[in-house]
């Protein structure tokens, strides 16, 4: 019984730290970011703390209203993760 105790122990002490370190992505968001996006969404039109029976739609419509924005030559919004948005109809 004791031989299987410290198997088990040996195992997860091998195992955990592989498991944590999976778990980091590297795309840390900011809390500037988070609240840039926000006031984004807020000056497009949609307002997190009403109650709307539209929810999905409602954000997702001020999100294209920002990014059409960007594609007609406005300031790219970064969103989560870091990453840049980008204009895929664009001519190189």
């Amino acid at each position: 019984m004791n031989f299987n105790i410290r198997n088990l122990v040996i195992g997860l002490t091998v195992a955990l730290p592989v498991l944590a370190s999976a778990q980091e992505d590297g795309s840390h968001i900011t809390r500037e970011q988070v609240r840039a996006e926000l006031v984004a969404l807020e000056n497009a039109g949609y307002h997190p703390n009403k109650t709307s029976p539209y929810y999905p739609a409602d954000i997702q419509a001020a999100e294209a209203k920002i990014h059409a924005g960007n594609a007609v030559g406005g300031k790219p919004e970064t969103s989560y993760g870091g990453v840049t948005s980008a204009n895929p109809e664009s001519a190189p």
